[in-house]
């Protein structure tokens, strides 16, 4: 099925974005020919692409596609043109690029809900000492072996997988492999390769934890990033939506996808997922306290603006490092190591602002699948966000 002209011009403007700055494109699953043809063109100029994505929103009234991929296309294009201005150096305030990349308003978070989030942690991980030595503690003795890493890993997805082709269907020769890399901004990511194939990287630089590797596999790949492209790839690419074949950074995709992936573990086992897990390390002969750890992810959830805050003292108050990392060690009770490579995520050109993507996506989306009026209801909700292109305003406007 032949695209339509527009969505083509969509995909050769995205595509361009990447020789710009190698990693704009996250995915890409289309026409090989159209990214060997954008790869051996001129080299872009960042004015040109902002002029063309804004052309070509203001083309799309008259395109004749229907409104769900209007308005797809739409913030699309509005985060891109706001992308080439960004790279042709014009002084765009962080706030007003965030709401160009991801169609949402952010504002600081509330220091009483750090406040009570640290209480609550307090009575999870009660004894002697300061919070932040007692937390430090907890995340050492949480630490998984490195050797025993991929055997977690591998059990992880393994027992995901299967929860999750029975709710949500997959393609049979959907597989994920995965790899452990290191330096790294990130403690994992998604690489989609197509054809139901994804790639995940685990950062080796950070020790990975027992109470976090669930949510990470759920995130990356169960029913999170590779369940959602799949899904998309088998329905609404087949379909001819081929504007579906391109994921790009700084995206409203990327917000919804985010606040999906955040959501995955919490939509897939739900409550009691600590249980769940204590008994998978069981298997694998590792002891966790999977009550515990639930209680303890519960009480730091009220944390989630605290990295979001940290973007907006060094991007728009223009605090100095040294001040941002000792907020973030403050609030979130994190060690200089840990907060040194939050500010490394924070500080890079292309992802200065995608810390957004999970607090307001989580929020987002959170909200969204909240008001389900029973568990079918959510299940279903959480389908939608796996099968349609929706958007930050579509979901709002329900």
């Amino acid at each position: 099925m032949e695209a339509h002209p527009l969505v083509t011009e969509y995909l050769r403007l995205g595509l361009a974005f990447d020789r710009l700055e190698e990693g704009f494109v996250d995915a890409y699953t289309g026409d090989p020919q159209l990214r060997r043809e954008v790869q051996n063109a001129p080299a872009p100029q960042p004015r040109d692409l902002a002029r063309r994505a804004a052309d070509l929103r203001a083309a799309l009234p008259d395109a004749g596609l229907s409104s769900e991929r209007v308005e797809f296309l739409d913030v699309h294009l509005r985060a891109l043109e706001c992308s080439g201005r960004k790279f042709a150096g014009d002084d765009i305030g962080f706030v007003d690029e965030v709401r160009a990349y991801f169609d949402v308003d952010i504002a600081p978070g509330e220091v009483e809900d750090y406040r009570d989030a640290h209480r609550q942690m307090d009575e999870v991980l009660a004894g002697d000492g300061p919070l932040p030595e007692r937390v430090a503690a907890h995340r050492k003795a949480d630490e998984i072996p490195p050797e025993r890493l991929s055997a977690c890993v591998e059990a992880f997805s393994g027992a995901l997988r299967e929860l999750v082709r029975e709710r949500y269907p997959l393609p049979d020769h959907e597989h994920v492999t995965y790899e452990v890399v290191g330096d790294k901004p990130w403690s994992g990511f998604n690489y989609y390769l197509g054809n139901y194939h994804s790639k995940v990287a685990i950062n080796s630089d950070l020790r990975q934890h027992m109470s976090n590797l669930p949510h990470l596999i759920a995130h990356e790949s169960y029913p999170g990033h590779h369940t959602e492209h799949c899904r998309k790839e088998a329905g609404l690419v087949a379909a001819g939506q081929a504007e579906q074949t391109l994921f790009l950074v700084n995206t409203p995709q990327c917000l919804m996808a985010e606040g999906l992936a955040d959501l995955a573990l919490r939509s897939i086992v739900g409550p009691g997922w600590g249980k769940w897990a204590q008994e998978i390390y069981a298997d694998l002969g590792l002891r966790f306290d999977g009550d515990r750890a639930e209680r303890l992810s519960t009480a730091s959830a009220k944390l989630l603006a605290v990295r979001q805050d940290a973007a907006l003292l060094l991007h728009d108050r223009r605090r100095d490092e040294t001040e941002v990392a000792e907020f973030l060690q403050q609030w979130n009770l994190t060690t200089p190591e840990r907060a040194r490579q939050s500010l490394r995520f924070l500080s890079s050109p292309l992802w200065r602002a995608y810390i957004s993507t999970y607090v307001e996506g989580y929020r987002l989306l959170g909200g969204w699948l909240d008001r389900a009026v029973d568990a079918d209801d959510r299940a279903d909700r959480f389908r939608r966000l796996l099968d349609e292109p929706l958007t930050p305003g579509a979901l709002r406007a329900m």
